[in-house]
Formats: C-alpha cells, structure tokens, sequence
C-alpha cells in the first residue's frame, strides 16, 4: 500500500496559523452565506485533502519542497488562485493514474471539506442528516457549478451593443434579492419611518421589564445588563437612568456627561433591582412574573443614521415610537391572516422550542416556549412579508419563463437571505457597542436569555441589503469554472447509499459528542426555510422540526441519563465509522476530524474507531481557533482539532498490551518531540498524543492482558496521560529527573501549564491528578485545589485560605512557594529566608527549578507570574541573608 504525504509528514505550524488567520475573514468566505456550527476552516480542509491524496515525499528535499507549497496552498488569497489550485489539481491526478478520486464528507455539516475537494478537482460526494445542512451544501457546491458557469451576453450601452462575460445565477440573484428588498419596502417602509431631519432609524434599543414586588411601590424595572450605546476611543454614549417617584426614566449622556458607570446596569444573573425602592427580585420572582405574562418589553431608545453624515447618532425613544410600533402590531395580525390563507399555515413559527434544559437553551425558562416568541410584532411583521416576497419572486420567475430547476436555485438564495436577516432580527440581538451595531444570535452555540436588544430596521443599512450582499460575494467566489457537479444528498452517516469500496478517500468532521446541539440550534433557521422554500423542497421540509432520533450527539436521555446519551453516541459513531469503512476502497484513505477536552468523549471516539475496521496511521493536531478568543475565555478550551488519518484494517490480530507498551511510548514520545516544536502546549498537548498512541495500538483488532482481558479505551487513555505528564513535566522543568519534586508539585505544575486560572470538570482533574500519584479530595481544605460543584480550579498564592500559612503547615513545594509569594508581596524579605531555611529549600536546586519553570509557563500579565519573577531576582539575597533561621514551628504573620 503506498504511503501519502499526510501519512509521513505535515506542515503543522504554517497550516495552523492559516486556519487559526482565517476566523478573520469575512468577504467572501462561505461561512457569510449561512451560519454553520464547528465548520471546519477551509485552509485545514485544502491543505489535509491535498495531502491525503498525494505521495509521501521520495527524500528531504522534495519534503521541504512540498510541505512549503503546502502552506501556500493553504493561504485564504490562493484558495482562488489558478496557479496553486491548477498545480494541485494535476498532482492529485498524476498521482492516481489520471482519474478523478472519488471523496465522501458524511457528515457535511457547512461544506467546508466537501468544498476543498472539489475545488481540487475531485468527484465530491456529500450528504447530512439534517436539511438546514443539505440546503446550505447545495447552495455551496451544487448550484454554483450547475447554474454559475460564465456565459456570453450582448448588453445594449449608450455607445451601442457590447458583449461581456456574466455569471446567470449570481446575476439572477442580484435581481431578485433587489426585488425582494423594494417591495418589502414598499410594504413596511412606513413602520420605519425616518426623523424630521431626515435621519433613519438603523435600529432600537429594547429592554424587558417586570414589575417591583414592594407594594408601595409597584414600580416597572427595566431589565438592562448595562446601559452603554457607544463605547469607542473617541464616542462614548450611554443611558443615564433617572429614578422619579416610582417610574424610571432615561437621559441620553455623551463624552463628559458621563458621570456614572454605565458597567452597571439593573440585572445580573437574573436578580433585578428596582431603582426607584431599592428592592430586590430573585431569579425565581423574575421567572414566574415572565411566566405568567405579566413580564413585558419597553423601547428605550432609537439609533439613527443620516445619509449625508457619517457616524450613528442616539436619542430617547418616543411615544410617537411607540405609536408606529403599534400600527405594525396591528398590520401584522392583518397580514398573518392573510397569509395563512395563502400558504395553508401559519407565516409565523408556530412550532414548539426544545424540551426545557436542552443543553444551550434556557429561553424556555422565561415562558418563551415557541420559535415565534423569539420575536417581537414588528420583527414578525418583517420577516413574513420578506419570506412572502420569496415566494412571490419564485412564482414570478416561473411565469417569465425561467427553467424549474434553475428558479429553485435562485429563491434557494433568496431564501439564505431571509436567514441572514433572522439572524439579526430577533429578540435575541445584542448591541455591540463598540461596532455600534446589532450582533448575529449565535455569538455562541446557544440561545441565553437577553434582557436588552436591539431591534434592526430590516430595510435599512443593517438590514435585508447588508445581509444579502454577503450571499453575492460568497456566490461570486463559488462559481468556479471547469469543476465537475457534486452529489449533494440527504443521508444519515449510519446508512450511507453506496456500494461497498466506492470511494478513494473519506474525509469528514463527525459531530463533537455533546459540544453542538446541531439539530435544535438549526431549527432556529429550519422554521423559516420551511416558510420559504419548503414547498421547492418537499423531502427536505417534509417533518415539522430536524430529525433528532438518528442525530448522533451525547444528549442526556430521559431515561438513562447522560450515561445513556454516551452510550447511544458510541453506538451511533461505530455504525457511522463502520460504514465510512465499508464503502472505502481497500487502498483507500480516511481523514476523521475531532475536537474535545474531556477524556470521556476521546474514550468513545477511539472505541469507536477500534470497532469499526479502520486504524489509525497518522494524526496530526491542527489550531483552528484564534488565540485572543481562548485567552479570553475561562475555560480549558481547546485550541486544535485532531486530523487522523485512517485505513482499513486488513489483517486480525491479537497483541497484549505489555509487549505493544514500549512501541506506543516510543511512538508517543516521538510525536511529542515534534508538537513541542511545532508550538503546541497546554490540554492540546494531552489531546494530541492520542494520535500517536492509536498508531500502534490500533494495528491490533483486539489488545490484551495476559491474563486474557481486553484493552479497553479508558487503559489506553490512562497509560497515555502518565505519558505525556512525564514527558511535559520534563520539558517544562529542562531536566528528565524528577525525583526530587514531589508529586503535589507536579500536579501545580502540569495544572498552571495545561490550564492556568481555568476550571476544569472533576473527573478530567481526578484522571489529572492520577497520573502524578496524588488524590485530590486532599488539597480542597485548606490546600491548593478548589471544588466549585462539578469543576476543579487551582489557587494561586493570593487566593488560597490564609490559614495554612498561618499555622506554619507547608507540606509540599507548592506551599513553601505560595508562602514565599505572599512574604515577598509584603515586603518580608527576612522571612522568607527562615522558610527556605527551615523547609530545606534555600539551596535546594529542585526548588528554584521549579519556580523558574512555573515563571515561564504562565502569561504575561499573570499576577502570580509577576510574584514569582520578582521572588527569583531576589534569591542571592535570601541565601545570603541567612543566619540559621528558626527551624521550629515558624509563625509567618504576627
């Protein structure tokens, strides 16, 4: 069997910094034609599958040589560039006798893989479970290549007729979303009317509100996280809230007026204040009062843009706002009917929300149980007539002649852009003051309670036009010329339509056990696709919310539990791998795509893998994720996804895990070596040496002891985690010979390197703190290690319970060092030598290694970094100063 290039060698670092780059980029990129959750970046995709189907290099030279064109190749400006795509394009053909290669991506999701194989000029093959995720793969790859092929057209101009060279469905596309924004204009123009100076509203700002329980006072709180409008370098406007009796009020303040702190606003963590008594409201108050309807929504104030004056102004919201905002209310129970009488259903989502607690969702909490509840009147008012307005331009393509197929394509894109406009055009809108604009709803994968939002006027600068000129860049750039038509299908991975040994290659992003609620996140959008091309679309469209049965996610099942949503995932994901295995072709090449922190969903993945004929021959972790945003965050995120690389396993045998553990250490160690110096750290580094592990452990059907008993995945993950803590605990402290630190240390050690300040879920620090030898329910009174419910956090010296320190109690390093940190931040030098002195560690080489290590393993900007950095500069001066010291009970503070 001949080897690959991704089977020998991969260029890490450039294709990571490639697609870690691309987060960033907007124009163009397919990711602003419609929203898709964990899509994988286009670089990665490109760059994997090139290298998947090409030759592992014949010596170092044309390694290098290959590995740079690579990181070229990789590049957001050459995913379009005729010189490296053509080059690409013919290796991948010399390579396998001139035959296009057949590539199936069964879990499509947003067509990111797919769509890097067939600009490489494969025959591409994909398919989803969920019809949001085919809808958007047919607007990604079918229908470009069907219908966007350049053609001649002879135009009439006022020097007489020219022939130029038009793409026909971008050029439809331009016509009919124009269409479709004039006359919904004409329709609800009037309910967004512009100020008597002619400013437009781009947009209001909205708050819920409850009523106080005081009595006395009664009064209604308006629920705002905080009050900013404007927060930039050179703007700063925000809403000064003014208590009269027992009603609130509001005054716009700018630059100097600004004398409060607009930070604070009326609510946090659903407790609410009322401003006028003082009185509080606890969540379950504020609950009920949403509950019961009696919780309800006021216009706060109006953001405004005048065309001939560049910036956004703000000013108070009206009556006569109001006013509007009412005659909309009004047209829309008009037009609902209206409409239900047309279509046969209602215009608005009537269809219900997922069960309360579906993970990501507490919207339900607060009585919004719904999809149309989601929005406010006029929001709805808006979004049925431009899906109407869809409909209305297909059946106007059709009357004019236009081919069925060819029309379908086109409202295909009309309806996208409906999406993008329901995206932004919800209740759950926030106002990001720093843009002066209303964000997208999935900022994360989830759907939070928002307590303030802004509500866009959909035909103004951030409305229908804005969000549609994404979908005619993205177009433009997908309409690639001399590029065969993909098979684009509805399918579970469980049962895929193909012959046995069909496919040359299988690359695919399976779904991340319980990170992404895909099914229920994408009914958000499946609702109102139903409402505008379901009926073009009749097998897609045809139940009344995504298929969730065969969708192969760890969801807690009513009835088992989350071990029976772990269950059902591995039992689905082996059915889906095994299939991936049937229908690869002997010779053939996988690419499985994962990314999780815990070891729980690792343990599934890799019995899965074991049970379904394939093995393991490379992996490679790749960073997909931009480092300021996992710096921001609070949690042990992941910044790489794991490529690995698969065959069919050919033979059966049997190994015994004694015999077989020195080659996976071997292995093991050696890939580490090369993710050290390919800049990968911290939990990635744990992840990433799973790979390697299942090279050598996969070859074998089955693994056993000697006494006879299987191998499971949780063996293997344990052997690979004490692995990878020596070898980490090596490199960080520069010395292979640890034995004179004791294994609490090792434990703060691996902890401040992997994870820093972030909490991580108990069982993933319980198997932490297993591999060094330590039981952590011994540090969490009074020691180093923090229980917060189901999370683990480690303490800094400043956040630890003073009393140790105070009682003299140092029981390992990490206390003499914490003790040391708070003596140096006081100033009592002289102190800390008597520790030293006393715990024997003044000269102790070990000891100050490993201050040394910890030094350089935390950011900048760490306050305990900075501790210890000032702590080292002094250490001639402890060991100098030291007169004996009191080698007694020491009584740090007095």
């Amino acid at each position: 069997m001949k080897r690959t290039f991704i089977e020998a060698t991969f260029p890490v670092k450039a294709v990571s910094e490639q697609s870690a780059r691309e987060k960033n980029i907007r124009h163009g990129h397919i990711s602003t034609l419609h929203i898709w959750w964990a899509r994988r970046p286009l670089a990665a995709s490109r760059a994997t599958i090139y290298a998947a189907l090409t030759p592992e290099p014949k010596d170092e030279i044309e390694r290098i040589g290959r590995a740079e064109f690579i990181a070229e190749l990789s590049r957001w400006e050459n995913s379009l560039n005729p010189y490296y795509m053509e080059r690409a394009r013919r290796e991948i053909l010399a390579a396998n006798g001139g035959t296009p290669l057949r590539v199936l991506d069964p879990f499509g999701g947003g067509g990111s893989i797919p769509l890097e194989a067939l600009r490489l000029g494969c025959e591409t093959y994909a398919s989803d479970l969920n019809p949001v995720a085919v809808l958007i793969e047919k607007a990604t790859l079918e229908f470009p290549q069907k219908y966007g092929r350049s053609v001649k057209r002879k135009e009439r101009t006022p020097v007489g007729e020219v022939e130029r060279e038009v793409n026909p469905l971008l050029e439809d596309v331009k016509r009919w979303g124009e269409w479709v924004l004039e006359e919904a204009r004409k329709e609800i123009g009037r309910f967004y009317p512009p100020d008597p100076d002619g400013s437009i509203p781009v947009g209001y700002i909205w708050a819920r509100t409850v009523r106080c329980q005081n009595p006395a006072c009664g009064a209604e709180i308006p629920l705002m996280r905080q009050t900013w409008l404007a927060k930039k370098e050179r703007k700063k406007v925000a809403l000064r809230i003014v208590p009269r009796g027992n009603a609130v009020e509001f005054e716009i303040a700018e630059g100097e007026e600004i004398d409060f702190d607009p930070g604070e606003g009326t609510i946090a963590r659903a407790k609410a204040i009322c401003l006028c008594c003082r009185s509080g409201l606890t969540d379950k108050e504020m609950r009920k009062q949403f509950r019961e309807g009696r919780a309800g929504q006021r216009m706060v104030a109006v953001v405004l843009h005048h065309p001939e004056q560049q910036g956004k102004a703000y000013r108070l919201a009206t009556e006569e706002d109001m006013e509007i905002f009412r005659e909309a209310e009004r047209y829309l129970e008009q037009k609902r009917e209206e409409l239900w009488d047309r279509w046969g259903f209602d215009p608005v989502p009537d269809e219900d929300l997922p069960p309360k607690d579906t993970l990501g969702f507490r919207v339900q909490r607060y009585g919004i149980l719904k999809w149309g509840d989601l929005f406010n009147p006029r929001q709805k008012l808006s979004l049925i007539t431009f899906a109407d307005k869809v409909r209305q331009a297909h059946e106007l393509m059709l009357a004019e002649g236009y081919d069925e197929e060819h029309a379908r394509a086109v409202a295909t894109y009309l309806a996208l852009g409906v999406d993008r406009l329901v995206n932004r055009t919800s209740q759950q809108n926030v106002w990001n003051v720093f843009a002066e604009k209303a964000e997208q709803v999935f900022l994360r994968q989830a759907l939070p309670i928002l307590w303030d939002y802004c509500e866009i006027n959909t035909i103004g600068v951030q409305g229908w036009g804005k969000q549609f000129s994404y979908i005619k860049i993205v177009l433009d750039n997908l309409s690639i010329s001399n590029i065969m038509s993909p098979s684009i299908i509805q399918s579970s991975a469980t049962s895929l339509p193909y012959p046995d040994n069909f496919f040359d290659a299988v690359v695919t992003d399976p779904p991340y056990y319980d990170n992404v609620p895909y099914s229920y996140l994408s009914d958000f959008f499946y609702v109102w696709l139903k409402r505008t091309v379901g009926d073009l679309y009749p097998d897609l469209f045809a139940t009344p919310l995504t298929p969730k049965s065969e969708e192969i996610v760890a969801y807690t099942r009513e009835q088992g539990g989350f071990e029976e949503g772990k269950r059902f995932f591995e039992e689905m994901i082996t059915r889906a791998f095994r299939e991936i295995a049937r229908v690869l072709n002997p010779e053939g090449v996988a690419i499985i795509v994962f990314a999780h922190k815990t070891t729980d969903a690792w343990e599934t993945i890799i019995n899965a893998l074991l049970n379904s004929g394939l093995y393991l021959t490379a992996s490679w972790p790749l960073n997909t994720e931009m480092q300021a945003r996992l710096r921001a965050k609070e949690s042990a995120a992941l910044a790489s996804s794991i490529y690995m690389v698969c065959r069919k396993r050919t033979k059966k045998e049997t190994a015994y895990f004694n015999e077989i553990k020195p080659q996976v250490e071997e292995r093991i160690r050696q890939k580490l070596d090369q993710f050290w110096n390919e800049g990968i750290g911290g939990s990635d580094f744990f992840i990433s040496a799973i790979g390697p592990a299942l090279e050598v452990f996969g070859q074998y059907e089955r693994v056993e002891t000697y006494s006879g008993e299987e191998v499971k995945a949780a063996d293997l993950l344990e052997f690979i985690r004490k692995t990878v803590s020596e070898y980490a605990l090596a490199r960080i402290l520069k010395d292979s010979h640890l034995g004179g630190i004791d294994a609490e240390t090792r434990f703060y050690l691996l902890w401040r390197w992997a994870y820093n300040g972030a909490k991580v879920l108990f069982d993933e620090a319980r198997k932490l703190a297993s591999a060094v030898g330590i039981e952590l329910d011994q540090y969490w009174s009074g020691g180093f290690v923090k229980k917060d419910r189901e999370f683990i956090g480690v303490l800094g010296p400043k956040e630890r319970d003073k009393k140790f320190l105070e009682k003299g109690k140092l029981d390992n390093m990490v206390d003499v060092l914490h003790a040391c940190l708070v003596l140096w931040e006081k100033n009592q030098r002289q102190k800390i030598t008597e520790i030293l002195t006393a715990t024997g560690h003044l000269h102790n080489n070990d000891f100050w290694q490993v201050a040394q290590a910890l030094s350089e393993v935390l950011p900048p900007g760490d306050k305990e970094k900075q501790l210890l950095q000032g702590f080292l500069y002094g250490r001639e001066s402890y060991q100098k100063a030291t007169n004996g010291g009191d080698n007694g009970q020491l009584r740090l503070f007095q």
